[in-house]
């Protein structure tokens, strides 16, 4: 049974280090070490758990069941020893945090930097990424998220509520015009991004019973909000950003808002962990840092999830 709990660890630890090598480092081990060590394991079970080049590893059917159900027999088994420890009430040991790349070094790294002066034996590992967040392949202990959340397994809990508006620079506006309706927005260059699962270079704009679909052009897209936001301030266009992006502009006046009876659609941002039975003292001490922190935040109307409700969903 041993053997059994540390080959499920040691798998885990492959698939988020991503690589024979990845994991060699990370164990202070020799790759073909690795190697021989996965083809044991292989060999025990019977099945090939991941098809493997010379540069990349990836799961096979059987590899993703291990991988799944033995993360759950390690979480089960995480949270026996700490009951047994009596730890629950100490916040101690590592927590893997994920994040989007712009939010992320803008607002969560200083947020944990805060954290981390605290709790000085909680280790605090930041992963930042352009692409979705996989929690269970990724070892993600708490992640960051935008919209709706494409898995209900998830447990989450509202951080922000995240508004977005349209904006433009008053170079832009003063050579084009402001638009009065949202229908004028075909007359104008709209900077716009390739994100999410939206119909691409269309916004959604509401106001009371009124709804409005718009099909926008412009000559500058990109899939980086920065990128976008440079645009906007150098007068290339109409931008539909988040208010916590772009909020120092709009009090400089290097941006101002256009159609602010519209609405457009939210994507609040969440605080989401894997389905657990039990969150470690860690972990619920970094979620209760983060809403309080962020509760103060100026660019936010702040509607608080009492933490009861978040944290029944996980015991």
């Amino acid at each position: 049974m041993i053997n059994q709990f540390t080959d499920l660890a040691f798998f885990s630890l492959l698939i988020r280090k991503g690589s024979l090598n990845g994991a060699a480092q990370e164990m202070g081990v020799t790759p073909p070490a690795i190697s021989k060590r996965l083809a044991q394991l292989e060999a025990r079970l019977g099945v090939r758990l991941l098809n493997r080049t010379t540069r990349r590893i990836s799961l096979t059917p059987e590899g993703d069941i291990y991988l799944i159900e033995g993360q759950k027999v390690l979480n089960d088994l995480e949270a026996l020893e700490q009951s047994i420890a009596g730890t629950q009430a100490i916040p101690k040991g590592t927590i893997r945090v994920g994040a989007t790349l712009g939010f992320g070094r803008k607002y969560i790294a200083p947020a944990l930097s805060k954290f981390a002066q605290n709790f000085k034996d909680v280790e605090l590992q930041l992963h930042l990424t352009d692409k979705p967040i996989n929690a269970l392949e990724q070892g993600i202990d708490l992640f960051i998220h935008f919209g709706n959340l494409p898995d209900t397994r998830l447990t989450s809990r509202i951080l922000l509520l995240n508004k977005r508006i349209l904006c433009a620079s008053p170079k832009y506006l003063q050579r084009n015009g402001s638009p009065q309706t949202p229908k004028d927005l075909v007359n104008h260059q709209c900077i716009f991004l390739r994100e999410s699962s939206e119909i691409f270079g269309t916004w959604h704009l509401h106001a009371g019973t009124k709804h409005e679909s718009i099909k926008v052009r412009g000559q500058l897209t990109t899939n980086d909000g920065e990128s976008a936001t440079a645009w906007a301030l150098e007068g290339h266009g109409i931008l539909m950003r988040s208010i916590w992006e772009i909020e120092p502009h709009l009090k400089s006046g290097r941006l101002q808002q256009i159609l602010s009876d519209w609405e457009l659609p939210t994507a609040n941002i969440s605080l989401v962990l894997p389905a657990k039975k039990n969150m470690s003292a860690a972990v619920r001490a970094l979620v209760d840092f983060l809403v309080e922190t962020f509760k103060h935040s100026s660019f936010t109307n702040y509607s608080p999830i009492k933490s009861k409700v978040f944290y029944e969903a996980l015991e």
